[in-house]
Parts: structure tokens; C-alpha cells; sequence
């Protein structure tokens, strides 16, 4: 692998702190063809409308090889994150007949089977890194955002069936990433258009939020991404993503995480109001954050340059320190000499109807021709 500490090497020297949403089309256009080759990103992020839907299964198979293989020749490295939000129920991207099982709070007895099936489907179709199992804790009924998506409302039975997941999954050699740290369940307000506010008192957001996801902070855990939340009795006013209190003082001190931490999608309206100003790019690479995710759905991913100019000031301003960009870049370097490679293959009919009987499903609404596509993440 030809990655290299260098930021004298113009884009490329911060590329590999991005994970890029190509734009909506099963064909690699002239875009990300620019984009992918003057950055070369540690990855990028597919979803639905990046799938030759309502086409037979053979015909969107060998469409979807050709964009990988597309993505990885103008990056111009082997090593490269193929990432999807690939959770159940309505967050599914790939078409028929991939198994569309029902949200995560529908099979938590059933967790371990689940991530096995969704592994075995997700490394045949040359993903690496699923963002899943979500480990919020479901605890306000009005949450517009999680609901359904989390295993439950404690952060015991959250942790166990996650945990399950998790390992299922990874043991057929596709990375997951629990999210969203430090926990997205308590918000009353959808992160993908404003700004979620959890005013909750310190005691219990430690002994409910932070509580799920600490045991996933042991070596087997590679990444963790963030949440666009504000914790108003932790860090007052600073979102999650851009809090070197809860990235740096909760995640990586106090429960010890040392992988790679990933931003939820800095698309999203709860944030990218703010990627015009500089001190926001340069919050989120200090609070600790590794890769940071920026998705065609959301935004217009050339905004991923100007950030990177936002970087090159603050090195040479002093508010963002070198020694800070190497730790974060071994730990991405680490990521991507570790991450697996997997060719796009066929599986049978059998496979599909075995995992069928593994979990509730939720039935496939059709996709119209244009459909882009949910996008949550």
C-alpha cells in the first residue's frame, strides 16, 4: 500500500481522511471519476440509487462489479473501504434478492443469525464495512430518526443483541461500525434536517447512552461512527462530531477506544450548515474524528476540497497540530492495510431462501424507475 505521511502532497495528502457518497447512479460518472482520482479517499459509501434497480439479478450483479471495480482503478489503490448503511427495514439498498429483513427491533432473539446472513450477502457483493449494528437506545417514543432501528429501549438488551450482530457479521469478514456515539435514541428532532439537542444530566447519559456502546470498545471493534447531536450538559452547543469531549475525553480516554472513529454523514442538515466555516472542519479532525463522511445524497461531495483547504490553513495557522493528523492518519493506514477484499460473486437461490426463514422481513415496496433512494445513515 502506497499510502504515505506527506502534506506536501497537495489533495492526496488529505484524502484518506474521506469517505465519499458517490453521486445517484449505477454507472461511475465524470464527477466522482474527478473526484476519486484527485483525493484517492480511504472509500466511499453506496446506496440505493448506486444499484441497477428493477433490473434481474445477474444484470445489476455485473453492473454493480464494474462500479467497484470503476471506483478502485481511479482511486488507484487495492485497498479501499466499500462501505453501505445496510441495517434492515426501510435502511436496505441493494435490490432483489437480497434479504430484506425487518427492522432490528423485530429480531433481537435473532441478532447473531442476521448478521451472519447479512455478512454472507455484503462480502459477496465486495462490501468491507457495513455502518451497523445500531446501539442507540430507544428511550423517547418520539424519536423521529431511530425507532424501529434500535434493538430496544435499555441499554442491556441494546448492547447484547448488538453485540450478537456485530460479531455474526464480522465473522464472515465485513467490518461493522456501531453507531451513533455517543447515543441518538433520547432525540426528539431527525439529525438528517436539524440539530438534535439531548438535555439529559451527565449520571444517566453515561448510565444510558454511553452504556450501550461500551462494550464495543475492545479490539474487535475497528470503527465507530459519530452522532450529529448536542449533549447540553456534557459539551454545551458543540455537536457530537465536533466535541473533543465526547470523541477524545469519553470514547478514546475514558472508554479506551483506539480504532477509527467516522462521521456520521456531514451532508446532513444538522451540520453542513456549518462546513462553510472553517473552525468547523477544523473542530472535527480535533475532537478526534478519523474518516469523515460527506455523501452525494445529502451535498455536493466537491465541498470535500474546500474542507481540505480548511485543513491546510489551520496546519499552517497552528490550530490544528501535525502530531494530530499522524495519529489519525496511522490509524486509518492500520484500517486500510487490515480491510478485506472481496470479489463480487453470485450466490444461489438456496442461500437467499435459507436466510429468508432466519428473521421477520419486511416486504420490498416497489422502486420507480428515478427512486434515489433512503438515505439514512
Amino acid at each position: 500500500m502506497d499510502l504515505e505521511f506527506d502534506l506536501g502532497r497537495g489533495p492526496q495528502a488529505f484524502g484518506h481522511r474521506f469517505l465519499i457518497g458517490l453521486q445517484q447512479s449505477p454507472v461511475l460518472g465524470d464527477h466522482d471519476k474527478r473526484l476519486l482520482s484527485t483525493l484517492r479517499p480511504a472509500g466511499v459509501v453506496l446506496f440505493r440509487a448506486n444499484f441497477l434497480a428493477n433490473a434481474p439479478y445477474e444484470e445489476w450483479l455485473a453492473s454493480h462489479a464494474k462500479l467497484l471495480a470503476d471506483v478502485r482503478e481511479y482511486i488507484g489503490r487495492d485497498e479501499v473501504i466499500i462501505s453501505i448503511d445496510h441495517e434492515g427495514g426501510g435502511v436496505l439498498r441493494p435490490p432483489a434478492p437480497i434479504t430484506p429483513f425487518a427492522y432490528a427491533r423485530e429480531w433481537p432473539s435473532q441478532a447473531a443469525s442476521v448478521g451472519r446472513a447479512m455478512g454472507v450477502e455484503l462480502r459477496h457483493l465486495g462490501f468491507n464495512v457495513n455502518f451497523a449494528p445500531v446501539v442507540d437506545v430507544n428511550s423517547n417514543p418520539a424519536n423521529p430518526v431511530i425507532g424501529p432501528r434500535s434493538f430496544g429501549t435499555t441499554p442491556e438488551a441494546v448492547a447484547a443483541a448488538a453485540r450478537q450482530f456485530l460479531d455474526a457479521m464480522q465473522a464472515e469478514d465485513v467490518l461493522g461500525c456501531p453507531k451513533h456515539f455517543p447515543g441518538h435514541g433520547d432525540t426528539g428532532v431527525d439529525s438528517h434536517y436539524s440539530l438534535p439537542v439531548i438535555d439529559v444530566d451527565p449520571d444517566t447519559f453515561r448510565k444510558r447512552e454511553v452504556a450501550a456502546f461500551r462494550s464495543f470498545t475492545d479490539a474487535k471493534t475497528r470503527l465507530f461512527m459519530t452522532a450529529h447531536i448536542v449533549v447540553s450538559q456534557v459539551d454545551p452547543g458543540i455537536p457530537a462530531t465536533m466535541s473533543r469531549v465526547i470523541l477524545n475525553d469519553i470514547l478514546r480516554q475514558e472508554l479506551g477506544f483506539k480504532g477509527v472513529v467516522v462521521t456520521d454523514d456531514l451532508g446532513m442538515a444538522a451540520i453542513s450548515s456549518k462546513l462553510d466555516q472553517p473552525e468547523t472542519t477544523q473542530r472535527i479532525v480535533n475532537a478526534g474524528a478519523d474518516l469523515l463522511c460527506m455523501c452525494a445524497y445529502w451535498a455536493d461531495t466537491t465541498r470535500i476540497l474546500k474542507m481540505i483547504d480548511f485543513m491546510q490553513a489551520g496546519l499552517k495557522e497552528g490550530t490544528l497540530k501535525e502530531a494530530t493528523f499522524r495519529a489519525s492518519f496511522d490509524r486509518v493506514k492500520d484500517l486500510l492495510a487490515d480491510i478485506p477484499k472481496h470479489e463480487v460473486k453470485r450466490l444461489g437461490e438456496e442461500t437467499y431462501e435459507q436466510h429468508a426463514a432466519l428473521a421477520p422481513l419486511r416486504p420490498r415496496a416497489p422502486v420507480p424507475a428515478n427512486a434515489t433512494g433512503a438515505a439514512k445513515i
